[in-house]
C-alpha cells in the first residue's frame, strides 16, 4: 500500500489515471487492525488494476477534514481523480470488493 501524506496525495491519488482506494486509519485503532488484512488481501487480488493507498489520520488532518474522514477506518473510492464513493467504519470484504469493482 502506498503511504499518503498531505504532500503526495495529489500526485498519488488525484492525478492517478486509474482506480484508487484510500484507507484513512490510525495505528491505535482496533477496527483498522481488523480491516487491514481484508484490504491487503484485496490489494493482492486487484494488483495492477486498483492502486491501494493509506493515510494515517493524525498525519493528514487537512486531507481527512477535506474528505470527511472523521472516523477510522474511512475508505475513499477514486477514479480518474474524482471521489466516486466513501465508506466509514468496519466494512465487510464483499461490500468493499463490490465498491472496488464499480471503479473498474
Amino acid at each position: 500500500m502506498y503511504h499518503l501524506t498531505e504532500e503526495n496525495f495529489d500526485i498519488e491519488v488525484l492525478k492517478e489515471t486509474g482506480a484508487v482506494v484510500v484507507m484513512f486509519y490510525e495505528k491505535w485503532c482496533p477496527k483498522c487492525s481488523m480491516t487491514r488484512p481484508v484490504v491487503e488481501e484485496l490489494e493482492q487480488k486487484y494488483r495492477g488494476k486498483i492502486k491501494f493507498c493509506e493515510a494515517e489520520l493524525s498525519e493528514t488532518p487537512h486531507l481527512a477534514a477535506s474528505y470527511g474522514a472523521d472516523i477510522v477506518p474511512t475508505f475513499l473510492f477514486v477514479k480518474k481523480g474524482e471521489v466516486k464513493a466513501s465508506m466509514k467504519g468496519v466494512v465487510g470484504e464483499k461490500i468493499l470488493e463490490k465498491r472496488m469493482k464499480e471503479l473498474l
